[in-house]
């Protein structure tokens, strides 16, 4: 919704007709920054896309802080606390320990927090940070970083796997089911229960502190698409201090390839997952154009 439709509604309630709308319709707003500025991945190409996304339900007003491409980032210093939303578009140098501790403290006093795909990648020996987004994978990320978390499916539950090996792979890009594995989380509820994701990097082998952790859906890494034969985790959720984190390891951009961010299975449980990192709630409906088990949706860039 719009600046000037929400105006309209919030008038119109103003004198008294009877509309039906979601909660949030009148309320202001949700300022949120996206910050990249580094990255292995297209970051150039899709942080208009991820500010669009969120700026389009008429739930948040987005704003950008872009990291020097290399060299000193002392000078990177966003005012989080001006937000309650962020949102990671980054993979690169380590930020300063002043900003490190901002960050810590804007989301451990209740900021919501969302990680985009490589934004996983990062900081792998800031320890709040690897606590904030759960599992994580490369940069050296080891047995010492924490478990390799996965779904179970015979026992249908999180598998938390202490074997020693390297944290982060994936196969060739390539289509994959998405599987909803928490059906009554607000981010999920209405979802479909099995869905199909574009041609994606379909993460495997994630492994970090994984305290407070839920996982919303999952994706089998196929063995003859070098994966690991688990059902890994796609979409989560975690709790750091009063703070709320959505974790998409979905959305790999590079090389003009944006599809995996085209996908509409990808916009929807971003839009949703940052609502809920924010209020604890979605107003959101799904949308008529969501996949299907068995067919993909792509929206136009």
């Amino acid at each position: 919704m719009n600046t000037l439709l929400r105006t309209l509604v919030c008038l119109c309630l103003g004198l008294g007709f009877n509309l039906i709308t979601v909660e949030t319709t009148c309320a202001a707003p949700i300022p949120t920054l996206i910050v990249d500025g580094q990255n292995n991945h297209d970051w150039k190409g899709t942080t208009p896309l991820l500010k669009r996304y969120l700026e389009e339900t008429g739930l948040f007003t987005v704003e950008v802080a872009t990291t020097p491409e290399k060299g000193d980032l002392s000078g990177f210093k966003p005012e989080f606390k001006k937000y309650k939303l962020v949102v990671s578009n980054y993979n690169g140098a380590d930020w300063s320990k002043d900003t490190q501790l901002a960050f810590e403290e804007f989301v451990r006093e209740g900021g919501g927090f969302v990680s985009v795909h490589a934004a996983n990648n990062s900081f792998p020996s800031w320890l709040a940070y690897n606590q904030m987004i759960g599992v994580g994978g490369w940069g050296g990320r080891n047995e010492k970083s924490g478990p390799y978390v996965y779904w179970q499916e015979k026992a249908a539950k999180v598998v938390l796997d202490p074997a020693i090996g390297r944290g982060g792979s994936h196969g060739p890009q390539h289509p994959f089911l998405v599987t909803t594995r928490a059906p009554m989380h607000p981010i999920m509820s209405g979802l479909p229960d099995k869905w199909m994701h574009v041609k994606d990097e379909l993460y495997d082998r994630l492994r970090g502190p994984a305290e407070n952790l839920t996982v919303l859906a999952t994706a089998f890494s196929d063995p003859e698409k070098k994966g690991t034969g688990h059902d890994e985790p796609m979409l989560m959720t975690i709790q750091f201090g009063k703070g709320r984190v959505f974790h998409t390891a979905l959305g790999h951009a590079g090389g003009g390839q944006k599809e995996a961010q085209l996908c509409v299975g990808f916009i929807v449980t971003y839009q949703r997952g940052a609502e809920w990192a924010v209020t604890g709630k979605v107003t959101q409906k799904v949308p008529t154009d969501f996949p299907t088990a068995e067919t993909v949706s792509l929206r136009k860039e």
